[in-house]
């Protein structure tokens, strides 16, 4: 018969941290750490039930009467007073002079900080994933907070700036298997000293697990024997989102938290303040004058609180001795810091001016862009729609040199966003869940740069419809998948992110990313008469070809050419006017289509032979 009990909380948060705990933690340790009340003194037996064999019944300590004694987990009594109405919000903070990265971690961080401390108090060992740039700051003020004695694992040295997977591990050999087994030997010793009051701190839990590699297994297994056999130590611990960590790893914490990006509003001088009041301090304010909260929030929304600042020391610095400089230079320059830390990501030049044609095309996606731009804009009541108005992704498809990538780089230019361009055979990778791991990275990358756009050229060859088939092939395409669907499912409203994918199968893709709240489906076909007017006098303008009075006869002898073909047109006559000195004139454009003609019936004829 199972054990039934009233418990009383002042906010919601204290019942979902309650129930978000396993259900074999301690009944009283569980009341501790959610702060929550009782109407009798707990009764110890009662307390060191398991909390998932207790039933409860919940009562908001706003139905007691003022002046009700109830009881803490501890037995201490209170006294139930009910607080007089809030105060009006207090004004504006002023902003800080200046920050460290360090109190910038705190500040932006300040609720799970304070969460994950609360955590250790309990006696719950927690892992904590965030990028490794935050971990010695995020290390730091837990440990403190928690009012525990660190004992830490320390990295040898330059083990810590790994904060990529290696390479290829199977080719360092020894040298990392030696680096490994000196941190399990260490870690052997700190669990051995390890007592109450005492966190053991392990800040790179996913290298010193084997991060994406396969070749290490024995280690791996060496350290989830350590963590396992251990009594049951409290335990602070730190993985990257990138980083592969085995799940039987990481479930042997009881609580799991993950940090990303940057809130909009933290706690400031008593109430939430925008995160740019403050983390910007008051010299960088008055240079980039007409900061706008919401503004400023689309272009940090991915970073977290330490690149944040990087950010803005970045453009401050650029800016240094110019005069008139606006919030626009502070956007420009964050987007630039974005691309320059980052490999992959590059700021477009492309814009919808540089496509011919395609007026519908062009008109349909700029009004689903208009949305995305516009739902911040939603009033209050309507908040809860954002993530459903704002579009997650869009597919282009048709022939190939229809112009799909230019439309995925004009759309990031009018996004202000920074771009990356992936061919999809690039991320499959012959090695089990390599493939999903390099598709994780690639979100997590993008999501770190928003607003950002990735493209997925030949989408088709990582979304193929999945298959029932027991094969490895079968499986690995299955997975890449099931990865997509799990990172388009996870995106945050506040974060501006697009994925595009580009393909001439659109029939090969799997249905279920073809569902209208993952992926808008846009068809770009071969160019119209009318598309065709449009890209030739886009390429004429650019090549600086006069084709005055040659417009319709380009038109009617382009007829079934992508724009690509078209573009490589003007490329050549541009060429040989250039190099040899041949006048880009109706005679040499004329014999550059019939060149142009043959090769593509020749084409024809060949491809027709081969079927």
């Amino acid at each position: 018969m199972s054990m039934r009990v009233e418990l009383v909380y002042a906010e919601a948060e204290q019942v979902s941290r309650f129930s978000q705990l396993p259900g074999h933690t301690e009944f009283g340790v569980a009341l501790a750490h959610a702060g929550l009340l009782l109407l009798q003194r707990l009764q110890p037996k009662v307390a060191a039930l398991p909390m998932g064999s207790v039933e409860i019944s919940w009562l908001p300590v706003a139905q007691l009467q003022d002046g009700r004694e109830v009881y803490e987990a501890d037995g201490a009594p209170r006294i139930v007073r009910h607080a007089p109405p809030p105060p009006p919000e207090p004004p504006p903070v002023k902003r800080p002079d200046s920050i460290t990265e360090g109190d910038a971690t705190r500040i932006a961080y300040d609720a799970y900080i304070r969460e994950v401390a609360s955590f250790l108090r309990s006696g719950l060992s927690v892992l904590v994933a965030c990028e490794k740039v935050v971990v010695p700051h995020l290390a730091e003020h837990i440990v403190r907070l928690s009012g525990q004695e660190p004992k830490v694992l320390t990295v040898p040295a330059g083990a810590e700036d790994q904060a990529e997977p290696p390479i290829d591990l199977r080719q360092l050999g020894g040298a990392q298997t030696s680096l490994r087994q000196r941190q399990l030997a260490q870690l052997r010793e700190l669990l051995r000293e390890i007592t109450k009051g005492q966190v053991l701190v392990i800040t790179h839990l996913d290298l010193l697990g084997g991060g994406s590699d396969s070749a290490l297994a024995n280690e791996t297994r060496d350290l989830v024997d350590l963590l396992y056999g251990a009594e049951d130590p409290v335990m602070l611990a730190f993985s990257d989102p990138s980083l592969t960590l085995p799940e039987v790893l990481a479930a042997r914490f009881a609580v799991r938290v993950g940090f990303e990006g940057s809130p909009r509003l933290v706690p400031l001088g008593g109430s939430l303040q925008p995160i740019e009041r403050a983390l910007v301090t008051v010299g960088e304010a008055e240079r980039f004058t007409g900061i706008d909260t919401a503004d400023f929030y689309k272009y940090v929304a991915g970073l977290n609180p330490v690149r944040l600042r990087q950010a803005i020391r970045y453009s401050y610095q650029e800016t240094e001795g110019r005069e008139g400089v606006t919030v626009k230079d502070l956007q420009e320059n964050i987007r630039k810091f974005k691309a320059q830390a980052s490999s992959s990501f590059e700021i477009p030049t492309v814009t919808f001016d540089h496509i011919g044609g395609y007026g519908d095309v062009k008109s349909e996606i700029i009004r689903a862009l208009d949305v995305m731009a516009r739902a911040r804009e939603l009033p209050d009541e309507y908040q809860e729609l954002r993530g459903e108005l704002i579009p997650r992704g869009f597919i282009f498809h048709g022939e190939p040199g229809t112009g799909k990538t230019l439309f995925a780089k004009a759309i990031a230019n009018s996004m202000d966003a920074t771009i990356q361009v992936v061919s999809g055979p690039e991320v499959t990778n012959k090695y089990v869940g390599e493939s999903e791991r390099k598709i994780r990275e690639l979100f997590a990358e993008a999501r770190r740069n928003a607003p950002a756009v990735i493209v997925f050229d030949e989408f088709d060859s990582i979304a193929a419809s999945r298959s029932t088939a027991d094969d490895g092939g079968s499986r690995a395409g299955n997975a890449m998948v099931a990865q997509i669907l799990t990172e388009m499912d996870g995106f945050r409203p506040d974060v501006q992110m697009l994925v595009i994918g580009t393909t001439n199968r659109l029939e090969i893709i799997d249905r279920a990313l073809l569902r209208p709240s993952r992926f808008q489906s846009f068809h770009i076909g071969l160019p119209d008469a009318e598309a065709r007017r449009g890209i030739i006098e886009v390429h004429a303008r650019r090549f600086h070809i006069d084709v005055s009075g040659l417009m319709e006869p380009l038109i009617v002898a382009s007829e079934g050419w992508n724009g690509d073909e078209i573009r490589a047109l003007f490329r050549d006559a541009f060429v040989d006017r250039w190099r040899e000195d041949k006048a880009a004139d109706a005679e040499r454009l004329g014999e550059l289509v019939g060149h142009y003609q043959r090769a593509r019936r020749e084409q024809q004829r060949s491809k027709a032979g081969r079927q």
